[in-house]
């Protein structure tokens, strides 16, 4: 079949997807799986849905041409950008009405809107983000939040809360407990709010001081987090490799690992913020026992680069099957963090956070009490067997069911609506 025939399918009758459904769900009890209840829990789930895909982390702030982007780059210009926060709400919306399951909304503080009246970022309060609560609590998402510690001048070399000059980081210190304020308000309207402190912070080349930059972040975070906030859940999120930074960055996992368990705060794991062949998934039952909360930026890392739009890959599905079997759900935080400005911006929301949600409910869909009991009992075979079976079973059915539960369409027929909204709003911009 040619693009547009494909992309025009026939979308299946509520009676075939009730069907197909009836009969997956029958052979997924076959085996011991509720394929109800496993639609219902990937469902209710949140997942936070980041702001900075619809405009390429551009922001609402004058544009400052001498500041750097502190590692961060979305590459491409594909038409349709948003440049203010009525378009991202309006983008949003739109691909909102595609995606399944219970969303939030995480916004970075370089989206405040200031009514055109130039605001510093130790500065920036509530009032700022005051159209974005109205229009999250109409919509019945939760905000999430992120204090902004790059693409400033004050950022420039690409240190902020471990920089040598004080005045520098008493700055980004006075940003930091500005952005934690907002969460505090935002939390007051949707009972939490989780408060993602990432920093551009490192070295080019041959770092010659490592533990001094270290020990200046720990003293800024601890005045960054001295007052205690009801309904913020504050968390630390590491990175590995970052333009500009290749050589050296301070808050590296072990770091943020150490820090996160001595503070009693959460961490953040981003699945393209590790070693190529290291596993997130792997690390949630190593640290759940340690830490309150860990917060999930699910993107796709292709080898050093980490903004990949996510897809129902290996990785995410670990992550996923991990996230069950370990009983972390209660722990854990689901957002996606990615910035494609190749594509479609609202396609590229709406395939992650769909792949999200297949991967939520691929992993509840899991006989995975059985395969652990043939493992207790040494039974190999029985436990690969069991683990085989999942990926033999038509969970395609029982993903559009939870499709058609939510309301949203099936697949490709949501893409024939993202590509009505390009034609006749994101064309004109």
């Amino acid at each position: 079949m040619k693009l547009d025939e494909t992309i025009n399918a026939k979308p299946p009758t509520d009676r075939q997807i009730a069907s197909a459904y009836k009969s997956a769900s029958e052979r997924f009890a076959a085996i011991g799986v509720d394929a109800e209840a496993a639609i219902a829990t990937a469902l209710a789930t949140p997942i936070s849905v980041h702001c900075w895909q619809a405009d390429d982390v551009a922001g609402l702030e004058a544009p400052d041409e001498s500041a750097s982007s502190g590692g961060i780059q979305a590459t491409g210009n594909y038409p349709g950008a948003a440049r203010t926060g009525d378009e991202i709400r309006a983008d949003f919306e739109q691909a909102a009405s595609v995606i399944p399951g219970s969303l939030r909304f995480a916004l970075h503080a370089l989206y405040a809107e200031t009514g055109g009246e130039e605001v510093a970022r130790d500065e920036v309060g509530p009032e700022h983000f005051a159209t974005w609560m109205d229009w999250a609590e109409d919509h019945g998402w939760g905000l999430d939040f992120n204090p902004t510690l790059f693409a400033h001048p004050l950022a420039d070399d690409n240190l902020t809360l471990s920089h040598h000059k004080k005045s520098v980081r008493d700055f980004w210190i006075r940003h930091c407990i500005a952005s934690r304020e907002i969460a505090r308000a935002m939390a007051k309207r949707s009972g939490e709010c989780v408060n993602n402190i990432w920093i551009p912070d490192g070295v080019k080349d041959s770092t010659v001081d490592r533990g001094g930059p270290r020990r200046r972040l720990i003293k800024a975070l601890d005045e960054v987090l001295a007052k205690k906030m009801t309904g913020v859940v504050d968390v630390v999120e590491s990175k590995l490799f970052g333009l500009g930074v290749e050589d050296y960055t301070v808050g590296s996992h072990e770091f943020y690992l150490g820090y996160a368990i001595s503070r009693g705060i959460g961490i953040c794991f981003d699945t393209g913020h590790f070693h190529p062949t290291e596993s997130v998934g792997d690390k949630i039952s190593a640290v759940t026992p340690f830490v309150s909360k860990i917060l999930l930026h699910l993107s796709r890392g292709v080898r050093w680069d980490s903004d990949h739009v996510t897809r129902f890959n290996d990785e995410i599905r670990m992550v996923c099957d991990e996230a069950v079997r370990s009983g972390a759900m209660k722990q854990l935080r689901w957002a996606t963090d990615f910035f494609d400005a190749s594509i479609n911006r609202l396609a590229a929301w709406v395939i992650g956070l769909r792949s999200v949600r297949k991967g939520l409910l691929y992993a509840m869909l899991e006989p995975w009490q059985a395969a652990a009991e043939a493992e207790r009992t040494g039974d190999g075979a029985a436990k690969l067997a069991l683990q085989e079976m999942r990926s033999e079973l038509p969970f395609g059915a029982v993903w559009e069911q939870a499709c058609a539960v939510s309301g949203v369409p099936g697949s490709p027929n949501w893409l024939r609506e993202i590509k009505q909204y390009e034609a006749t709003v994101l064309s004109q911009r």
